[in-house]
């Protein structure tokens, strides 16, 4: 009880104080976080000790500049000290009570949940206050509605990686916010194309074709936020963002669900899918040398993105994998290549049986005969786990160095999810 009667007024001086310098969306960032003191969800505990270790730190900040200040004109500043040097360490102790508390809760996946909350509130503020563009939707229609934003999709992250906790469920959950990402993404490009121009992110408009990530630059010269964008995604998460952050992978699984058996790909799709994914960069770097107009370029996307639907809607379909994305598309090539930097992998254990119930449940024909007697997923693999939610025997695992096999798995649903909410918060084109 004193846990919760100190953290609502440490809460409240904090929003305090960010509206009196003029934040007011600080101030509703604070009052917003403070419904969660008050919250019947087991994660809080440790999200406001996260929280609230911000804010006292934020204190102490605020204390040694004002200080300073005071010295340098020759003011008296003792007292200002002793009082915010007060309301520091009281809020620090609130930080430090809510850690205590979550910690003798022992409620399971509490701390993750709350990771997941922490990961993309900071993550989501970072990218509000370090770019010049209104990045969170809500900014563009209400003043500091993006930080009522930020910590809705806080909870939103702690809620779904509360779902991805449980192994049964993750598969079902993985594809289920995968299409809503997409979902939205989509609908922000309509409303774009009706003439809604604060739905784009710059208000201009581009194609939604993940290929153009990598041939939009080589043919420009410039614009290469996407493609950063795309490497720290691999560095973070390696080839997951294909199965968990790709606005069109989304549809080809869609597809490939139509069939309830996944069968087996062609033995050339494997060079195949290199012929494509170096003809279509190497177009783009023509296109852009011999000066070749824009409208050339655009047409000659929009065939290849119509193409892939095709794709889809056939082949992938039919087949019950997601050729598009492992056969046609260059990003999950290069997603597949490049995101081997990033040491997250599924393993098979030495225990497996052989049943081939893991085959059944990959999309992406990583796990054949061969990847399996190898004890490990193939090239085709993009972590999204659904393997280790279809094993009934519990002998596929994620692994990261140093980490056992379920904090390996905590801790990339904590991070994926976060990105999940991140990119859904800045789905606009």
């Amino acid at each position: 009880m004193i846990t919760t009667i100190l953290t609502i007024p440490t809460l409240l001086f904090l929003a305090a104080h960010a509206f009196r310098m003029g934040c007011s969306g600080g101030a509703v960032f604070w009052l917003t976080a403070g419904f969660l003191a008050i919250a019947p969800v087991p994660w809080k505990s440790w999200a406001l000790a996260g929280l609230l270790g911000f804010g006292s730190w934020l204190w102490a900040d605020v204390t040694f500049t004002l200080v300073q200040q005071r010295i340098a004109f020759g003011l008296p500043w003792v007292r200002l000290a002793a009082i915010l040097g007060t309301v520091t360490l009281v809020c620090l102790a609130a930080a430090i009570l809510n850690w205590r508390r979550a910690r003798v809760s022992g409620w399971p996946g509490s701390s993750v949940q709350a990771s997941a909350f922490l990961l993309t509130v900071t993550g989501l503020a970072i990218a509000r206050e370090k770019t010049s563009l209104d990045i969170i939707l809500l900014d563009r229609f209400f003043p500091s509605g993006g930080w009522i934003a930020i910590i809705l999709l806080g909870w939103y992250a702690a809620w779904i990686a509360g779902k991805m906790l449980r192994p049964g469920n993750s598969a079902k959950w993985r594809r289920t916010i995968w299409t809503v990402f997409s979902a939205v993404f989509f609908l922000q490009l309509g409303l774009g194309l009706l003439g809604f121009e604060r739905f784009l992110m710059t208000g201009s408009l581009h194609l939604p074709i993940p290929a153009l990530i990598a041939a939009g630059p080589l043919y420009r010269g410039d614009g290469f936020f996407m493609i950063i964008l795309f490497a720290v995604t691999l560095v973070l998460v390696g080839p997951a963002w294909c199965s968990h952050l790709c606005y069109i992978g989304a549809w080809d699984n869609l597809a490939a669900e139509g069939k309830k058996k996944p069968g087996a790909l062609p033995g050339w799709t494997t060079t195949g899918r290199w012929l494509i994914c170096l003809a279509v960069l190497a177009t783009a770097i023509l296109l852009g040398r011999s000066g070749q107009p824009l409208f050339t370029a655009v047409a000659l996307a929009a065939v290849f993105g119509l193409l892939g639907i095709v794709i889809m809607l056939t082949w992938s379909r039919r087949s019950g994998i997601m050729t598009h994305c492992t056969t046609y598309c260059p990003m999950g090539l290069l997603a597949n290549i490049f995101g081997k930097i990033n040491p997250w992998r599924i393993r098979i254990d030495e225990k497996c049986c052989r049943c081939g119930i893991c085959t059944r449940s990959c999309r992406y024909g990583a796990l054949t005969v061969r990847d399996i007697e190898g004890g490990k997923a193939g090239l085709n693999c993009s972590l999204c786990g659904d393997c280790i939610s279809g094993c009934p025997h519990g002998h596929l695992h994620y692994r990261f160095p140093g980490l056992g096999n379920e904090a390996a798995r905590s801790c990339f649903i904590v991070v994926i999810v976060a990105l999940h909410a991140l990119f859904l918060g800045v789905a606009r084109l």
